[in-house]
């Protein structure tokens, strides 16, 4: 055979294991394909129906209604009221020139922005929310292609400015801003709802399709511990405090000192809670001339709660502390002596007493009715820094009281390494150190209702409707607040009891006395940093009955105007509180309390 012959047919069979190569990877490509089609098919037939039906369904959100927030005898202090939110689908638009007049023209928004958003190619276009239930209904009957009218809800408060920072306000969400509202947010919020409406390729709805609605589920209802007559007393109280002495701020709880209920947290000035956004005592041309920046702060400072957010020196009330201390340690009883010559020398440091001219010879009794700082350094000196510190963070003073608003701001305490005697001296009747008012509100419950230490609290239960065969029913959660026992002996805590009495029988606080009841207290007058400002914070402490607490209030004053004492401006308004609320508490059953 010549060598082309043999060549021709080793080519011809080289050329054939190539053919049979690639038949064999392109049947191996059909097979893997015919598999992968399958697979495809098949296996994720949900994953792209699913996927399909996403591309073809338009999704609108049905807001869900959020729960209400009541006071201990279940009226409502914060509720819905139903809106709607406009808005277009580009794609459906038929007429866009009446659309964008009309709409111009009902919701009171210029025509260029609304233009804007009417020729915006999206899904869907939201032109406003919030917009009353009436002119959302009449947009609904001009019945032009492309205008989406749904319901939605908006926060409303029955009462206004009533408790504006403890109950809080929404954002634009509908989610919890500050306050309760934020704080129990899972349980009021619930979950929205969609409706959802079959599109075709161009994004136009099919009208035969019909819509498909997934029902939103509603928020749970809050019961509170609020009394909301108390609240509204309190307040009245409260205001004419700030007018009457033209008062920066002026503060108002009342507590059960057993359980830590609140039934009322004032804090003067409040805002209005349907217009959260709108600073007080401001025009708006003053607000129009402030920075982004310079407004937010401004709203900051309006919406704080003084009670849970702030800390001041507490000046005498706090001097309950240091009793209760000297009596647990045992270095002081109602039988010792002191001599008060009107100051008491401690080191280099000359602290006087608010009676400069001294108290002279007096027991322990007596210089508790009197608020005397020398007797009141002088156990403190006897308790030593390391002791008094002991007791300082036994009595909770050094963590939060574990409120449920948010914010709470902590205790500022001298680090014990850095405390010598004059700082003990000044801690000791109420300086150089700063609490919150809940906090003393709190701690001063613990010294009389037997030595408990309680959390304060205004959440009680939430409350779920339910829905059942035979009707809606109720589901209810309590909350549970555990408390800490024995922070004092109750021989300390009935000692505090007798001594406070007195305090008002006899002493400093004789003007929050009640003719036929027992009431208990402590003044108090402390002068804000820098020392020698001439502005003051007055305050008084008081519970009752004295013998087996039920209410207890403490009333802040930052900064009145003319007399400032606590005893003579502060005393009176919490005599006056208690009279009409202990008659009013003694004869409720709140509804709480019956489940």
């Amino acid at each position: 055979m010549s060598d082309y012959a043999e060549n021709k047919k080793k080519n011809k069979t080289a050329h054939r294991k190539k053919i049979c190569i690639l038949c064999a990877l392109c049947f191996g490509v059909f097979l893997y394909l015919i598999g992968r089609l399958s697979y495809l098919m098949i296996g994720c037939s949900e994953y792209y129906t699913e996927k399909a039906q996403d591309l073809h369904e338009r999704e609108r959100v049905i807001k869900a209604a959020r729960g209400k927030i009541l006071d201990a005898n279940g009226k409502v202090l914060a509720t819905n009221r139903t809106v709607c939110t406009i808005s277009v689908i580009h794609s459906q638009i038929e007429q866009p020139e009446q659309v964008i007049q009309m709409l111009a023209r009902e919701l009171s928004v210029e025509e260029n922005v609304i233009r804007k958003r009417v020729e915006k190619v999206s899904a869907i276009e939201k032109i406003k929310s919030n917009v009353s239930k009436e002119i959302g209904d009449r947009i609904r009957t001009y019945e032009y292609a492309g205008v989406k009218v749904d319901e939605d809800f908006k926060r409303y408060y029955p009462y206004d400015t009533l408790a504006s920072k403890v109950l809080g306000f929404t954002g634009g969400d509908n989610q919890g801003i500050i306050g309760l509202e934020v704080k129990y947010e899972e349980y009021l919020k619930g979950k929205n709802g969609t409706i959802l409406a079959v599109t075709d390729a161009k994004g136009v709805e099919i009208p035969s399709k019909g819509e498909k609605r997934i029902e939103p589920v509603p928020g749970k209802d809050l019961q509170t511990s609020m009394d909301l007559n108390i609240q509204m007393y309190a307040t009245q109280l409260a205001e004419q405090v700030m007018e009457k002495k033209q008062a920066e701020a002026v503060y108002l709880m009342v507590m059960n000192p057993q359980n830590g209920e609140l039934y009322a947290m004032v804090n003067i000035p409040e805002f209005d809670l349907n217009n959260p956004y709108q600073l007080n005592q401001m025009d708006s041309v003053s607000a129009n001339q402030l920075s982004g920046k310079e407004k937010q702060d401004a709203l900051n400072r309006m919406w704080r709660n003084g009670c849970i957010n702030d800390t001041y020196e507490p000046g005498s009330t706090a001097k309950i502390i240091t009793a209760a201390a000297g009596l647990e340690a045992g270095v002081v009883s109602l039988e010792d002596t002191f001599h008060c010559p009107g100051y008491i020398v401690v080191e280099d440091r000359r602290i006087r007493c608010h009676k400069t001219t001294g108290h002279g010879s007096e027991d322990f009794l007596h210089g508790t009715m009197n608020s005397c700082n020398p007797v009141f350094v002088t156990i403190g000196l006897r308790l030593g820094v390391e002791q008094y510190y002991k007791y300082f963070k036994q009595f909770g003073l050094l963590q939060k009281t574990g409120i449920d608003l948010p914010g709470e701001a902590s205790t500022i305490m001298h680090d014990p390494k850095n405390m010598g005697l004059v700082e003990l001296a000044t801690v000791s009747f109420g300086q150089s150190f700063q609490i919150t008012p809940i906090q003393l509100m709190t701690t001063a419950a613990e010294m009389v209702n037997g030595g408990n230490r309680v959390i304060p609290h205004f959440g009680v239960r939430v409350i779920e409707e339910v829905d059942t065969d035979t009707g809606k029913s109720q589901k209810i959660k309590r909350f549970q607040y555990a408390q800490k026992q024995h922070i004092v002996s109750e021989e300390t805590s009935q000692t505090m009891r007798y001594l406070l009495e007195q305090v008002v029988e006899n002493g400093g606080g004789k003007n929050a006395y009640i003719e036929g009841k027992r009431v208990g207290g402590k003044t108090a007058t402390s002068q804000t940093l820098p020392r020698g400002s001439g502005r003051y914070i007055s305050s008084f402490l008081g519970f009752a009955p004295a013998d087996d607490p039920k209410i207890m209030a403490l009333l802040i004053i930052h900064n009145p105007k003319g007399t400032y004492y606590g005893g003579q401006i502060a005393a009176p308004v919490v005599r006056q509180l208690f009279e009409n609320i202990l008659p009013y508490r003694e004869s409720t059953v709140y509804a709480i309390e019956d489940n």
